[in-house]
């Protein structure tokens, strides 16, 4: 297998020729600022408000990065924040399958195994079902591969969980502070409710072909001791069917950086970019992979084949697409995202390329919308409040993009990838 890391020397020789005019890095991002964007927001305000008016009560924070090509097609990166601030939390909810999935792919690159290749799942008394056929996949098998499909497609929370415990709890952190992201936690699975000790405890899982085992993974239990935090939300919660008058305790929910998620993604579509040490070991063929189902759209996905009406083309496109069916996207654009929504945080990271103009860049945002400050009531303000926000900053930041002269148009031909229903 061939995978995209590199030795020190080319590295420096990627940089040398990649001069940034800001630092890319996870831990120092907060301390970028611009007035661009901030400029540039504010020109916009009656596009963004209510958001922009009081951006302290939507917790706002988002990342732009612009990229432009030199004469040989290399990326030259130039980040802008705004409200960016690793103290203030956000739930990241759905964005964590996406680590999960590169992850994935990365543990069976290790153990020599192919991402198609059945998984079967044992059950876990209390914790979640068996796992041995998955009606939705071409050949009637759960995999990796299916598994990430459903996770880019529609944000399978099912999917996740699968994913969560064939790389452990252990495992999947570890593995994430080993490239950087000292701040990541990623302690339960989603939608369902369990103790913390449930979630230290993963199925075991069997990779079978032809019949035959290939790789055994015995049951496991995590042993990783999370630093302490303080994060509380809101004003009020319900705990077991009864209203509390007291913020939510997020403390021991997953936590995951907006800076962290924008790099995790730039570190995918842009391989090159990262340190041997920070990159993902994977194939070609998983890049593609990737490119491919992050950019699918659920109507054109024929295995698992969705309810449009429900699973619209826009269902998991929330910057510039607003999640809104009715908004229909520049014929030549692709996003490749993941966003991700739960207890009032609405979060998206993303990678726009259109094809015909030659526009490409790095968004990631994230916002809060409870208006009446109580967690668990599920009346958040998504559709009124945070789609509507996210639709406008895509459309804003692609507006200026698509304007701003360039030296050199992209080539964008390693992220066009065939559709299922093109």
């Amino acid at each position: 297998m061939i995978y995209r890391f590199f030795t020190a020397a080319a590295i420096l020789v990627f940089f040398t020729n990649c001069q940034t005019s800001r630092t890319i890095n996870s831990a120092s991002m907060h301390k970028i600022t611009d007035d661009y964007l901030d400029s540039l927001l504010k020109a916009h305000a009656s596009r963004l408000a209510p958001v922009i008016n009081d951006p302290a009560a939507y917790r706002v924070q988002v990342i732009f990065t612009r990229i432009d090509r030199d004469a040989r097609n290399r990326p030259v990166f130039r980040d802008f924040t705004w409200r960016l601030s690793p103290d203030v939390y956000f739930y990241p909810a759905s964005t964590v399958k996406m680590p999960a999935a590169f992850l994935a792919l990365e543990k069976l690159n290790r153990l020599g195994l192919d991402k198609y290749t059945p998984m079967h799942t044992d059950s876990l008394a209390g914790i979640t079902t068996a796992v041995s056929a998955d009606s939705s996949a071409t050949d009637g098998e759960p995999s990796v591969a299916h598994y990430i499909k459903k996770i880019f497609l529609v944000s399978d929370n099912d999917a996740f969980n699968r994913l969560y415990e064939f790389i452990g709890q252990e495992e999947f952190n570890r593995a994430l502070w080993a490239k950087g992201y000292s701040s990541v936690q990623i302690r339960h699975r989603l939608d369902i409710a369990l103790p913390p000790d449930s979630n230290r405890h993963t199925n075991a899982v069997r990779f079978l072909k032809n019949g035959e085992v290939r790789y055994n993974q015995p049951d496991q239990v995590s042993r990783l001791e999370f630093a302490p935090r303080e994060d509380k939300v809101g004003q009020a919660h319900y705990a077991g069917g009864q209203l509390v008058n007291g913020p939510f305790d997020f403390s021991a929910k997953n936590r995951l950086l907006l800076q962290d998620l924008h790099q995790i993604l730039k570190s995918v579509i842009f391989p090159e970019s990262v340190t041997s040490l920070q990159a993902f070991r994977l194939t070609e063929d998983d890049y593609r992979f990737l490119y491919r189902y992050m950019s699918e759209l659920p109507t054109e996905s024929r295995h698992p084949a969705y309810d449009t009406a429900e699973f619209h083309h826009n269902y998991t496109k929330y910057l510039m697409g607003g999640a809104d069916a009715g908004v229909k996207m520049p014929a030549g654009l692709r996003i490749f995202n993941k966003p991700g929504w739960a207890y009032g945080f609405l979060t998206d990271v993303a990678y726009f390329a259109d094809f015909t103009s030659g526009t490409e860049f790095l968004l990631s945002a994230t916002l809060y919308v409870n208006s009446d400050g109580v967690i668990g009531d599920d009346k958040y303000d998504f559709e009124s409040t945070g789609r509507p926000f996210l639709k406008a900053l895509g459309e804003i930041i692609y507006e200026a993009e698509r304007a701003r002269p360039k030296k050199y148009k992209p080539d964008l031909r390693r992220y066009k990838v065939m559709h299922d229903r093109e």
